[in-house]
C-alpha cells in the first residue's frame, strides 16, 4: 500500500468535516508556500513561539524562518538552545510546552476526523493535549487514512521506518516508538483554538 498518495478532493472535504465536528479548525491550502504564509497570517506579532521536531514544518521553510530571525514571534527554541546548562535547558524545554503558540505536524489523520500522533519522547504532547492555547498543525494531505486501523498501520509500517532511518542518518541509534497519543474531540470548554492545515501536497512522513 502506498502511504504517500494524495486523496481526491471528496475525500479531503469529507475529512475536514470529520475534523471540524470533532471541535478542529481546518484549512485546505494548495501549497507548502501557502501553508508558510497562512502561520504568518494566524500568529501575531510578539507572540511566544514552540515547536515539535517536524519534517513538515522544515518542508514548509518554517524552521529556516525561525533560526533567521526575520519574524516578529519570540522563539522559544532559541532560548532552548542558547542555554548550555543542561539543568537549566531541562527547565526551559518544560516550560515551552506552555507556549501561547505551539506548532508541529500529526501522523495519520482518518477519515472520520480521529487524529494519530507518536513520539520518542513525548514532548510535544502536553501541548497538543491540553497546555498550550493555540496549536497549529500542518501536514500534508497524503497523511489521510480511512479508518484509525490504517491510521496504525500507516504509523508503524511507514512513518517509524522513515523516522529511524533519518535519525541514524544524523549519528543517533535511531528512534523509537516512545509515545502515542489519539485526538479524538477538542472540547469547546477548553476554549483553545486547534488548527489544522492539511496541505494538498506530499509533506512529511
Amino acid at each position: 500500500m502506498s502511504y504517500n498518495t494524495l486523496p481526491d478532493n471528496n475525500k479531503i472535504q469529507k475529512t475536514v468535516e470529520a475534523l471540524k465536528a470533532r471541535g478542529i479548525n481546518v484549512e485546505v491550502v494548495e501549497n507548502k508556500e501557502a501553508a508558510l504564509e497562512r502561520i504568518k497570517e494566524l500568529i501575531p506579532a510578539g507572540a511566544p513561539v514552540m515547536t515539535g521536531g517536524s519534517t513538515t514544518l522544515t518542508q514548509i521553510g518554517l524552521d529556516d524562518l525561525l533560526i533567521s530571525g526575520k519574524h516578529p514571534w519570540k522563539n522559544l527554541k532559541n532560548d532552548i538552545l542558547a542555554e548550555k546548562d543542561p539543568v537549566k535547558q531541562g527547565a526551559l524545554r518544560k516550560q515551552s510546552i506552555l507556549s501561547d503558540y505551539f506548532l508541529g505536524s500529526v501522523h495519520a489523520i482518518s477519515e472520520n476526523g480521529e487524529i494519530l500522533v507518536a513520539s520518542a519522547t513525548g514532548s510535544q504532547l502536553p501541548s497538543y493535549a491540553f497546555s498550550s492555547k493555540n496549536v497549529i498543525w500542518v501536514a500534508g494531505a497524503q497523511k489521510i487514512v480511512a479508518n484509525l486501523d490504517e491510521a496504525f498501520k500507516r504509523l508503524h509500517e511507514h512513518v517509524f521506518p522513515l523516522e529511524d532511518n533519518r535519525m541514524k542518518n544524523t549519528g543517533a541509534p535511531g528512534s523509537i516508538m516512545g509515545k502515542t497519543m489519539i485526538i479524538e474531540n477538542e472540547p469547546a470548554f477548553l476554549q483553545r483554538n486547534v488548527t489544522m492545515l492539511l496541505v494538498k501536497e506530499v509533506l512529511g512522513f
